[in-house]
């Protein structure tokens, strides 16, 4: 009788351990296949950034009581990727001057970066779309930008970015 226990309790064990790993391979197949999707389109917020009358003096406020890391260029918040857990990226958050052009043509107060992957075929997408392009792709150490304009005015960069250079940047960053 404890012979045919220990042998029921061993199927039932090999069975589920069957189970955990089709649906993890199930899972790892997807994992895979989002790594190496190269489809033109947003990823997440790569960066926020607003128009003040006194940068240095809200980034300050916003560091002494909001806990924000803050440099010269405001801050940057860490966080890992879903898809590689390894790998740290980065979203910006910064202050603009209120007479800054960097916005333009936009009139808003307030410009967001989007981090997208593949920006040449998505500027192609955008392009055939309608999509106004202010400007043409920039390519930096740390990845490519573009700039765009949505329906109702708001300038929009968009940011391919290329972490680990930031990575090797240091510095302090918010998390």
């Amino acid at each position: 009788m404890k012979n045919l226990i220990y042998i029921a309790v061993l199927l039932v064990f090999l069975i589920s351990c069957s189970e955990k790993s089709e649906k993890g391979e199930e899972l790892g197949s997807k994992n895979i296949k989002a790594m190496n999707d190269t489809t033109p389109k947003v990823t997440g917020i790569g960066g926020i950034f607003f128009k003040t009358k006194n940068p240095a003096q809200v980034k300050e406020w916003y560091g002494k009581n909001l806990g924000l890391a803050i440099s010269d260029f405001g801050s940057a918040f860490e966080f890992r990727n879903a898809h590689r857990p390894d790998e740290v990226n980065y979203l910006s958050w910064g202050t603009f001057d209120e007479n800054t052009k960097y916005f333009d043509p936009s009139n808003k107060e307030f410009m967001i970066n989007y981090r997208v992957q593949n920006i040449e075929g998505l500027v192609k997408k955008l392009r055939e779309n309608g999509v106004t392009i202010v400007d043409e792709i920039e390519s930096y150490d740390y990845g490519k930008f573009v700039h765009i304009m949505d329906l109702e005015g708001n300038k929009i960069e968009l940011w391919e970015p290329i972490d680990s250079v930031l990575t090797t940047f240091g510095g302090e960053t918010t998390k």
